[in-house]
């Protein structure tokens, strides 16, 4: 191949690149673009946070075969990718048709709101059997109710979002609402603790399965043993 032929295929693949450039940089392109970018990075984002945690609990919680543990752990590192990555696309796509049928062509304040309740139900809302949108719901749950704890003893108008309005004041009181938030966490993680011990305790068929397992393992199997091979290098 000569030189020639090289310098005219290295010129072509540059214009390429050129276009699409400007296309990507295109304003009149960036609602479609962002939807995209949006299902790639959950996409990106759920194979990153699920196929460790996937990979760790198969091979040291579940019997059976490599092929078959290999197989559970893509089928539960794709259902994570999939579901971040099509609520990406719910969630954007109805914040774009919200805004653009919003009498001032911009964002309201409820329209996250709005968006987020029909990419829950689209998405999560009809998967209750399937383990991996139970694990992403009450993950989320639980943020929920943490942000919504700071809220209720965050003053009003102190919000890292301009035109959020901050806290909602709920404890007026300075010195009340400084105790609370100084006492509030190791309240909350002594509660939870106590909660979720006693439910598994008593109503284990409630709890999620891969918790239900990984709190047998520790505080049931614990309590077996009948040599010193597996009292320390093995559990059974």
């Amino acid at each position: 191949m000569s030189r020639r032929t090289l310098a005219c295929g290295a010129w072509s693949g540059n214009r390429q690149d050129a276009a699409l450039e400007r296309i990507v940089l295109d304003p009149r392109y960036h609602d479609i673009l962002a939807l995209v970018k949006g299902i790639r990075n959950g996409i990106v984002y759920g194979t990153k946070v699920r196929f460790p945690h996937a990979l760790v609990m198969m091979f040291l919680f579940r019997s059976g075969s490599f092929r078959s543990k290999c197989w559970l752990i893509f089928k539960a590192t794709r259902q994570h990718a999939r579901n971040l990555g099509l609520f990406a696309l719910v969630y954007k796509s109805s914040m774009i048709f919200l805004r653009h049928t919003s009498p001032t062509s911009k964002e309201r304040h409820y329209d996250s709101f709005m968006a987020g309740l029909l990419g829950g139900y689209v998405v999560f809302g009809r998967t209750i059997h399937n383990s991996v949108s139970q694990q992403i719901v009450i993950y989320v749950f639980a943020r929920v109710c943490l942000a919504l704890a700071k809220l209720a003893v965050q003053p009003r108008g102190h919000g890292a979002v301009e035109g959020g309005g901050g806290g909602w004041g709920l404890i007026g009181n300075e010195e009340l609402s400084r105790e609370i938030m100084r006492n509030g966490w190791p309240v909350f993680a002594s509660v939870s603790w106590a909660m979720v011990m006693y439910v598994f305790r008593w109503h284990p068929e409630t709890l999620q399965s891969s918790l239900r397992s990984s709190m047998h393992y520790i505080y049931v199997q614990s309590d077996h043993w009948d040599s010193l091979r597996n009292f320390i290098w093995h559990n059974k």
